[in-house]
């Protein structure tokens, strides 16, 4: 399968793809038919492979489908829904979007930002009776036109691309193929052993590539069953489960430790509905909260290593009877994955250096930005940015960061963006960002901050400023107003051990 299309042929005609609460189930056929009237529509007002189509809407059935669907025959972009209205002028510009995919009657911010660029807006009309996540499209705010390639994609086509940050402000575009999002889901298919019989609780975001690929594709590549929630809701997770009966689910750390915190409650209901696996992925999986993971649902949790670049899961920890190591990401499950050091030799097992990858999952390169692309590629090799080590058996431990991108619970966030805001503060002279450790997240957002000469300001007026820039999970949540801010022997301010030196770690 090396098309969405191919893909979408596997799962029965009549077997479940989608369900929701409150909805009819959606078939197989139904998301098949679904997928024909996207394209049929989008081509008709002139959009077609290749285009980018931004999808703004709120968790749930409607933006699976649509993620689908729209990737099947366009190229899906889908948005965090929580943006402010100048990440969304960022990201619409950025993306050179043709189309933006919004609910009918939405009042996201990102309605107005379209009509301000001048980007089409396609709007989505739920049918819940014909299936949990049907729709139909109204494409009346754009002519008719011819697209310049119309009907479904092709392997080389482009299917989803998003933003990942980097070390500078500015995010880098990954573009996915179509051949790159079908063999990741293949691969995560192959270390969770998916069969039709298996039927998903998606409690993960889908504007992140965990919950698309590793919640959507992955599972309905082998033709089993998402059940679709608005988004995860520790108060809910129990009662969904009894409901959904649920074979398995996917989350971040955070998430499982919020699930542990009401699970003793949850007894009846954890002995009813017997999980199969239980997956972790995005952010480091502590040892201690996988046991009780274990110990409290009485199935094998395996934790995932994964990245935008490689369309998710590079590395897993395999099902039982293979040998699972709390404290490491598993075997390389997908791509070929290796240690290499700073000159671009390759290393031998046991040496410390950079994880880097090669596989059908890998992204091609950076869109418009070849510096990224000569720094991140080498003989052929992604380097992701993490340094590791690969011990005797294969097993991959990552044992430090070599990006200044602090990662809250899993999203990833560009200290060097939120530099930016504050420094349009007129308060503020300097500034520097950096990860603070927590205990539940992994990092929070830090800040150091010298005020210039004259000029006052209060930790919360920053706080509230950036606030008004960025989604509340990019807001510094400790804000240093320092005389001056401790430099490395060059007199640069260093993001690496800020924390440690402000005593905040």
């Amino acid at each position: 399968m090396q098309t969405l299309q191919e893909w979408m042929a596997q799962g029965q005609s009549h077997a479940v793809c989608l369900s929701a609460a409150g909805a009819a189930p959606l078939t197989y056929q139904g998301l098949r038919d679904l997928t024909t009237h996207v394209q049929q529509s989008l081509n008709a007002v002139g959009i077609g492979r290749n285009d980018r189509v931004a999808i703004v809407l709120p968790n749930g059935p409607e933006m699976a489908a649509a993620f689908v669907a729209v990737a099947a025959c366009c190229t899906s972009a889908p948005l965090n829904p929580s943006y402010r209205a100048d990440e969304f002028e960022f990201y619409l510009n950025d993306l050179n979007a043709k189309a933006l995919m919004v609910e009918k009657g939405s009042t996201s911010p990102a309605v107005a930002v379209a009509e301000k660029l001048g980007v089409s807006i396609v709007y989505v009309l739920p049918t819940p009776s014909l299936g949990a996540g049907s729709f139909t499209l109204d494409t009346s705010s754009r002519q008719s036109a011819s697209a310049a390639s119309a009907g479904m994609a092709h392997a080389d086509d482009v299917a989803l691309v998003l933003h990942t940050s980097g070390t500078t402000s500015r995010p880098k575009i990954v573009p996915l193929t179509q051949r790159n999002v079908c063999a990741s889901a293949q691969h995560i298919a192959r270390s969770t052993a998916f069969t039709a019989s298996d039927r998903g609780l998606n409690v993960m975001p889908l504007f992140h590539i965990h919950g698309l690929i590793a919640g959507i594709l992955a599972p309905l590549s082998q033709g089993g069953e998402v059940h679709c929630t608005s988004g995860f809701n520790a108060l809910k997770f129990f009662s969904q489960m009894e409901e959904v009966k649920p074979t398995w689910y996917t989350a971040v750390p955070t998430m499982h430790q919020a699930i542990l915190s009401r699970a003793s409650n949850n007894s009846e209901v954890i002995a009813k509905v017997p999980l199969r696996f239980i997956r972790s992925s995005s952010s480091s999986l502590p040892p201690q909260v996988l046991a009780e993971l274990e110990a409290t649902f009485h199935a094998p949790v395996i934790e995932a290593y994964g990245m935008t670049e490689a369309a998710h899961q590079m590395a897993c920890n395999p099902l039982p009877p293979g040998k699972r190591k709390p404290g490491t990401v598993g075997l390389a499950a997908g791509p070929e994955v290796a240690i290499m050091d700073t000159e671009g030799q390759l290393l031998a097992t046991g040496s410390t250096g950079e994880i880097v990858i090669r596989g059908p999952n890998v992204t091609p390169g950076y869109e418009n930005n070849d510096k990224a692309n000569a720094e991140n590629f080498t003989n052929g090799w992604f380097r992701t940015g993490d340094q590791g080590v690969i011990d005797s058996e294969g097993y991959i431990s990552i044992t430090g960061r070599l990006k200044e991108i602090i990662n809250r619970g899993g999203e990833k966030i560009s200290p060097r963006e939120i530099d930016e805001i504050l420094m349009d503060h007129p308060a503020v002279g300097q500034v520097v960002c950096f990860g603070i450790p927590h205990e539940k997240l992994g990092e929070e957002v830090g800040a150091a901050v010298v005020l210039r000469d004259g000029q006052t300001a209060t930790e919360k007026e920053l706080r509230d400023y950036v606030a008004t820039r960025v989604a509340d999970f990019k807001v510094p949540r400790k804000i240093l107003l320092l005389e001056e801010i401790p430099k490395g022997a060059t007199g640069k301010l260093q993001r690496i051990g800020m924390a440690q030196k402000l005593g905040l770690a």
